[in-house]
């Protein structure tokens, strides 16, 4: 890819009286992909309108042409600095009418210019789209300006820009306070993005860099640099280690995790990355293939969706911890509560089918791996093995330890986030290693003191072990999730903690993140399409306990389609943009939207003494107190995942239940009153339905 910012750039008095050959010449040479002709005959219609249009801005300012914007993977046809304003052009060629697709093209790239690009903090930005043979009364240049200084976008054709960009210029003489700072100084300005999951991996998959789709972070950089040193250890010592990697909700745990794979297979290491969470699979095989699809499709190639072997490339880099343990069943046998090689399986001694390929490799949210009670059970019922004797813990790692040369496993474990029965978390992980793999060593932070970690005791299990190294870097203490507000994960904390005080403090230090609460539904969805902007995605979550909100249509144990749900675009009625259908802890764990509503249900609620909480799950017609420890701790993750998907901003949607009005002995008022007003005394704001 090339490291250009863009492609051509100028003075605007010089760029009207450059040849357009010369123009677009310049623009080839920078280009490192062969162009076909449609490009090429695009750059120059756009070239000979600009030119012809710009004439009478000629000393107002600069123009960029095919600007890269790294975490959307594009390139802005045409930015134009006109006194301080920052005008984004988006062309459209070769389509007659404006599409909705194009205005949200050019509304993300205006909108992350705003986010990403420190050069753009004070400015105002205008994005406009371009049809150049599109109808004048079709057009659209009403002015309104988001509260942050981006525009909606504008609608023109070529006879109407001019004065689309004069209307422009207006409004850029009355903005006060517009940088004037050098136009160049601003287009090569520093840019810090925080792409979401499913825009790094398929950044990722297409052979960006990490530099090149993330901002610079300290706390990732000096993590990933780690594990990098731990492989490279391991492998020059012919020997085998287990790296736990943790940190908050939000903290980048999964970008290491696509970055160490990624770094591993470009040094022709072979690693793979795998997790237990099957919509976090599923979404980014399928934003990764779609993507690739719509390139392919963009440079006039077909290729479906359903291409094998493509499928295939993509599952090689990412799959799911249970295939990937299947793979590996065959061809071997229980022998003394042991797993151990069937010669009789194999056609010779030589074949080696059983032991993994990969050196590397690397399990996101291993907290989820399974113990060995639901495993055996599992391999019994879908497998027809009886007394199946590990966990999945261990199982994975007897599988690296088949290896003669040298492996390291890669654990990356998000610290309260496990949310359902059977689940092993980091203990059995610990405990794993120290029955049967005595010889591995074990790279941890110090943070595994914390009680989010096997609650607080997971030092003292490896404390005996002679090749335990701690390593602080492997740790990730800040959330990256929200690039607004680094403390958000610390807020949903101290609030599911019930320690007011602290949480009322730290939501001081969101000034840039809203956390609002509302009675009223319609009110939180007028709410997120009001934040909404370009493809940012908005969405509805509720805990899988949550049955109670059917009351007010939403139904949690309605299972859409979780895959459209997250990529499909807004004019798609599964599209989470919709607003009709909620997913549960289990559907969002590992994944991210931009805004969020939070449906919260009676199932957690506060005791009578407003104390602590109180957990319940429906059976029946009646509430049924959640005794146990462990299951109360899996419903408060719940909460804790749900509370932290957001990256720029959530409403918290509590019900209001009309006394007079109902008899229904699930959905007392008291109940939801008593949650509404402790978020209440936190400081949130209301919004009002």
């Amino acid at each position: 890819m090339s490291t250009l910012r863009y492609y051509y750039s100028a003075t605007i008095d010089h760029f009207v009286e450059e040849r357009v050959e010369s123009v677009c010449g310049k623009m080839n040479n920078s280009c490192p992909l062969t162009l076909n002709k449609e490009t090429r005959n695009s750059w120059v219609e756009e070239v000979s309108v600009l030119q012809k249009t710009l004439r009478n801005f000629s000393d107002c300012g600069s123009i960029y042409m095919e600007y890269n914007i790294p975490r959307l993977g594009r390139r802005a046809d045409v930015i134009l600095v006109l006194r301080g304003i920052i005008v984004v052009l988006e062309f459209k060629t070769a389509e007659s009418k404006f599409s909705h697709d194009g205005l949200v093209q050019v509304y993300d790239y205006a909108v992350d210019l705003k986010n990403f690009y420190e050069g753009s903090i004070s400015r105002s930005i205008v994005p406009v789209l371009v049809a150049p043979n599109e109808k004048d009364s079709n057009c659209e240049l009403k002015m309104k300006a988001c509260d942050d200084g981006v525009y909606e976008p504008l609608k023109t054709n070529a006879k109407r820009l001019s004065e689309t960009l004069q209307k422009i210029f207006r409004v850029a003489s009355e903005l006060p306070n517009q940088n004037l700072a050098d136009d160049d100084a601003w287009a090569k300005s520093g840019y810090s993005p925080t792409p979401t999951i499913v825009e790094a991996a398929v950044a990722l998959f297409n052979h960006h860099t990490v530099d090149e789709i993330t901002r610079h972070d300290a706390d990732i950089d000096a993590t990933y640099e780690e594990i990098d040193c731990i492989i490279k250890d391991c492998k020059m010592q012919h020997k085998k280690a287990i790296c736990f990697v943790t940190g908050v909700p939000g903290a980048g745990k999964t970008l290491i995790g696509l970055r160490t794979a990624i770094g591993q297979f470009e040094a022709s290491e072979k690693a793979i990355y795998l997790s237990g969470n099957h919509s976090l699979i599923k979404v980014l095989q399928e934003a990764i293939i779609r993507d690739y699809v719509k390139q392919k499709d963009a440079m006039g190639e077909h290729v479906s969706v359903k291409d094998a072997d493509l499928r295939s490339q993509v599952k090689s880099f990412i799959q799911m911890i249970h295939h990937y343990r299947d793979t590996y069943l065959e061809g071997m046998k229980i022998t003394d509560k042991h797993i151990v090689r069937d010669d009789d399986y194999f056609l010779s001694l030589m074949d080696n089918a059983y032991v993994p390929v990969e050196n590397v490799v690397i399990f996101d949210e291993a907290q989820r791996a399974w113990t060995q009670k639901k495993l055996a059970r599992f391999m019994k019922e879908k497998k027809s093995i009886r007394d199946f004797p590990y966990s999945e813990p261990e199982y994975l790692i007897s599988c690296m330890d088949r290896r003669r040369d040298w492996g390291v496993v890669v654990c990356l474990i998000g610290g309260g986030q496990e949310i359902n029965k059977g689940e092993a978390g980091i203990e059995e992980w610990v405990n794993a290693i120290n029955r049967s793999f005595p010889e591995w060593k074990i790279y941890m932070s110090d943070r595994l003191s914390d009680k989010e970690y096997a609650g607080g005791h997971t030092m003292d299990l490896v404390a005996h072990r002679e090749n335990l190294q701690i390593k602080s870097d492997l740790h990730l203490p800040m959330s990256m999730r929200s690039f607004r507000a680094k403390k958000v994960s610390l807020f949903v904390h101290q609030l599911l903690a019930l320690q007011a005080n602290d949480a009322r403090n730290t939501l001081q230090q969101l000034a840039n993140y809203p956390i609002v609460i509302t009675r009223s539904l319609e009110t939180a969805k007028e709410w997120l399409r009001s934040k909404a902007r370009g493809s940012e995605r908005i969405g509805i979550l509720a805990s899988s306990k949550a049955e109670r909100l059917k009351s007010v249509s939403i139904n949690v144990r309605y299972k859409p389609d979780f895959v459209s749900w997250f990529l499909a675009d807004g004019c798609d009625f599964r599209s989470s943009n919709f607003l009709e259908d909620a997913l549960t802890e289990f559907e969002v764990q590992g994944l991210e939207i931009d805004w969020s509503c939070v449906a919260w249900d009676v199932d957690l609620r506060l005791s009578a003494d407003q104390k602590q909480w109180s957990h319940h799950q429906l059976r029946g017609a009646k509430w049924q107190n959640i005794n146990n420890e462990t299951n109360k701790s899996y419903h408060l993750n719940a909460y804790r995942v749900l509370l932290t998907r957001a990256r720029q901003g959530m409403v918290i949607f509590i019900p209001k239940v009309d006394v007079a009005a109902t008899s229904d002995e699930t959905r007392k008022p008291e109940w939801y009153d008593g949650i509404y007003n402790y978020l209440l005394s936190l400081g949130l704001p209301v919004i009002d339905g």
